[in-house]
C-alpha cells in the first residue's frame, strides 16, 4: 500500500525539481527526502527518479505518479473533512504558522478563544518570509498567517489555497523614547527627517520597498540607513537611539521597550494579513473553528491598536 507522507514528499519534489529545494520547503533533512522517495521506489516497484552525483530528476513513471499523488492526496484530505464534519465537534491538532509580528500580537487571544474546544490542540510556530504558505500547500501546517504588501489577493496555487482577509497592518514611526518625536504634541512631518538616520531592511524585503515607496513620495531617498535583517532587530537598534524606522504598526504589540509609534502623516504603505488555508481542509470543525477564532484574534488585535495604543501608535490625541 502507498503510504501517503511518501507520496507527499514525491509531489513536493515535482514541484520544487530538486532534493535540496524539497528538504527546505517540507522542513527534511537532504538525506531524509532521499531516503524517503528510495522507500517508495521499493514500494511500487519501479525507478521514479533518475539519480546522478550532481542531481535527480523524475523518471515516466515518477511524473505519473506525482500526477497521481496530488489527486489522491486532495481526495484523502476531502475525505477526512467530510468525516470530521459528520461529527461536528473540533478536535485533534492544529497546526499554524505565522510571521513573528503576528504570532506575538494573535496568539493570547486565539489561545483564549479556542480554550472552550477541550478536544483541540493548537501548535503556533513562527515562519520565515514565504514559508507558511508553502507550508500549508505541503500539508506541513494547517493554516498559515500570511503578509501582503501589494494590495492584490495573493496566488491560490490554483484553488487549492483559500485566503481568508483578517487585517490591514499600515505602517508607523518607531522612534526611541528620547526623540523629540516622542512626544504626541509634535506633528510627523517626514520632510523633517530627511536626514535622520533610518534603520531599515536590505533591499529586496517587502518592508523596505514600502519605506522606499513612503520616502519616495515626498521626494526624499534614504541618506543615511542602516541596513539590518529582521523586524526585532531593528527595533531593538531604534530603542537604543540609533535611528529611526517605519515598522507595521503590529510591531507596537511585541512588547519592545524604549519606542514610541507615531502614525505617518497621509496614506501610509499598508500590508493586509491573511490566513491561509487549505481549500480540502475547511469544512473540518477544528479547521473551522479555528478561523473563526482568527477573525476574533484579528479584531480584538484591531481595537489593541486604537484602543491601548492611541497616544503613541497613532501620535495624535484622542480629542483631534
Amino acid at each position: 500500500m502507498l503510504d501517503l507522507r511518501r507520496l507527499n514528499v514525491l509531489k513536493e519534489f515535482a514541484a520544487q525539481g530538486t532534493i535540496a529545494a524539497t528538504a527546505t520547503a517540507l522542513g527534511y533533512t537532504p538525506s531524509a527526502v532521499s531516503q524517503q522517495l528510495s522507500t517508495l521506489e521499493r514500494e511500487v516497484g519501479t525507478a521514479l527518479l533518475d539519480r546522478t552525483a550532481r542531481s535527480a530528476e523524475l523518471t515516466d513513471a515518477g511524473r505519473l505518479l506525482a500526477e497521481h499523488a496530488e489527486q489522491i492526496l486532495a481526495m484523502v484530505e476531502a475525505a477526512e473533512a467530510v468525516l470530521a464534519a459528520q461529527n461536528g465537534v473540533p478536535l485533534g491538532r492544529v497546526t499554524i504558522t505565522a510571521f513573528p509580528t503576528a504570532a506575538v500580537a494573535f496568539a493570547p487571544v486565539l489561545a483564549q478563544s479556542l480554550h472552550e474546544h477541550p478536544g483541540l490542540q493548537l501548535v503556533l510556530r513562527q515562519s520565515s518570509e514565504g514559508a507558511g504558505k508553502r507550508q500549508v500547500a505541503a500539508g506541513e501546517a494547517d493554516i498559515a498567517l500570511v503578509d501582503d504588501w501589494t494590495g492584490q489577493l495573493p496566488d491560490s496555487l490554483s484553488g487549492k489555497l483559500r485566503h481568508h482577509h483578517l487585517l490591514n497592518d499600515p505602517m508607523v514611526l518607531a522612534v526611541p523614547e528620547g526623540h523629540r518625536l516622542a512626544d504626541p504634541d509634535r506633528p510627523v512631518d517626514l520632510r523633517r527627517l530627511r536626514n535622520e538616520a533610518w534603520v531599515v531592511a536590505p533591499p529586496g524585503e517587502p518592508s523596505r520597498a514600502a519605506t522606499d515607496r513612503l520616502l519616495a513620495g515626498i521626494g526624499s531617498v534614504l541618506s543615511t540607513a542602516w541596513e539590518f535583517e529582521g523586524l526585532g532587530t531593528i527595533l531593538s537598534l531604534v530603542a537604543r537611539g540609533i535611528g529611526i524606522a517605519a515598522v507595521p504598526s503590529l510591531a507596537a504589540l511585541s512588547g519592545n521597550g524604549g519606542l514610541v509609534f507615531r502614525r505617518l502623516p497621509g496614506r501610509a504603505p499598508t500590508r493586509d494579513v491573511y490566513a491561509v488555508a487549505r481549500a480540502a481542509t475547511i469544512q473540518r470543525p477544528s479547521i473551522n473553528a479555528t478561523l473563526r477564532a482568527l477573525y476574533t484574534a484579528a479584531h480584538e488585535v484591531s481595537r489593541a491598536l486604537v484602543t491601548t495604543l492611541d497616544s503613541t501608535v497613532f501620535g495624535e490625541k484622542a480629542e483631534e
